[in-house]
Formats: C-alpha cells, structure tokens, sequence
C-alpha cells in the first residue's frame, strides 16, 4: 500500500497538526502539491474532518519529528502485514456495468482474430467467465447472431500492451509445443509495434516481369535509322524543275 487510507482526511490533519512542508504531505499521501496548498487556503476538502495517522497505526510520531527538521525527507509510511499483497489484482477483471455489453463483441473479436489464446487469457482480458467464451465458441450464445466481432482496446475493455502481452505468451507457449504456423498466424502472433515493422510478404511475379530484356533485344535487332538534316525539309524544288519534269515526261 503506497499511501494512507483516506488520503485527503489524513492531509488535512497534518496541514492543521504540523509544521511540514506542502510536498512533504503531498508525497506521502499521494496529492499534487498544488492541492495541499488548496487544503491550506481552505479552498479544497472544505467540511473533510482530519483523520489522524498516527491513531490509526499509519505513522510514527517519530517520522513527523524527522520531516519537521529537515524539509527533504520523505515520510515513510507505517508497515502493515495485513496490507501485503492488497494492490494484486486476483481473478477476472473488473467490467464497469455500461461496458459489460461490450464482452460478447470483444470476446468473438479475440476467438476469430486470436484463436491461439486461451479461454483463461481471453477471460482475464475481458472480464469474462470461461462458459460465456465457450459458447461464443461453439456459436451457442443466445444473441449469437446480432455480435459484431470489435476489438477490446477500442471497447476500452484492456490496453494495447496487456493485449500484446497474452498473443507473445500464446507464440511462447505455440513454439515450446512445436506447432506449424502458417504465415498469417505468425504475424497475428506478434505485437503491433512487431507487425507493423514487417515488410511486405514476397509475391508472385507478375506476368509482365521478365519481358524488359526482351524489348530490349528486340530494340536492338532494329536497323539505325538515317540521320535526318533538318535544312532538307526546307529546300524545295523550284518550280522551273517542276515544268522541265514534266516536259521530260511527255
């Protein structure tokens, strides 16, 4: 646990109780600096009675007779065992009620564009239980036909990183297995940042390839053309050689 319980209570106790500085009980209750000054000044927690850290076992007498003698130390808050392990997320994920509609649609997102992952990734992913995925699956879920598969980062369902996450765990956990990957699986098997980086997958030639060197060739089969005087296209015949030609023609 990095900070008290009921943080801002416990800060008006000390701005009231103590000499400490605005950042000193800024830091150790988790507040912007700027908002304990607002404690201060009466202009923020107006009507939070102050809850006091050291009844209630968070802070020793000791740790404010320190900070109090010297501006840069940081209070250090009370260890308590039972506190241990409290920030550990434990089973499925918490889904806000006006985003639970939205499982069904992350959940066929996951199963057609990652069936590698396994129902208890999807699961803690999501928010979901194991028999929901099952029947999203097996096409069994009643409202099967009206899903849109949409993906749970833009539902806002998890984040980009635990997403990439799970699919390296599932390509981990593929290749230990010695699994065959085609092509498209592997690419949907890495990051994003992974498979945007990727260059183009090798194509087929086309069928005009192959074909330059041979215009080539046959460009140099071609007899030179005679170089052309542009003077040439200028002198025209006289018109007394027109008349003796066709006097001679006669």
């Amino acid at each position: 646990m990095s900070k008290p319980l009921m943080a801002k209570a416990t800060a008006v106790w000390l701005v009231d109780n103590t000499t400490l500085s605005f950042k000193q009980i800024a830091d150790f209750c988790g507040m912007h600096e700027l908002e304990v000054q607002g404690i201060a000044d009466g202009d923020v927690a107006v009507g939070v009675t102050g809850f006091d850290p050291i009844a209630s076992n968070q802070l020793d007498p000791s740790e404010i007779e320190k900070a109090q003698k010297s501006p840069v130390y940081k209070l250090r808050l009370k260890h308590n065992p039972a506190a241990e392990g409290e920030e550990k997320r434990r089973g499925p994920r918490y889904t806000p009620l006006s985003k639970r509609q939205d499982r069904p649609a992350a959940i066929l997102w996951l199963v057609k564009f990652h069936p590698e992952l396994a129902d208890a990734q999807i699961a803690k992913l999501v928010g979901t239980t194991k028999p929901t995925i099952a029947s999203i699956r097996d096409r069994t879920h009643w409202n099967i036909q009206n899903i849109t598969p949409i993906d749970p980062v833009a539902l806002g369902l998890c984040r980009q990183s635990e997403l990439d996450m799970a699919v390296q765990k599932a390509a981990k956990k593929a290749s230990a297995a010695g699994e065959v990957m085609s092509d498209d699986e592997r690419r949907k098997l890495v990051s994003t940042e992974a498979s945007l980086a990727m260059g183009d997958e090798p194509r087929l030639p086309s069928a005009i390839q192959g074909l330059e060197n041979f215009s080539l060739t046959r460009d140099e089969d071609k007899t030179p053309e005679p170089d052309l005087d542009a003077d040439s296209f200028f002198n025209l015949p006289d018109a007394d050689d027109e008349d003796d030609d066709e006097d001679d023609r006669r």
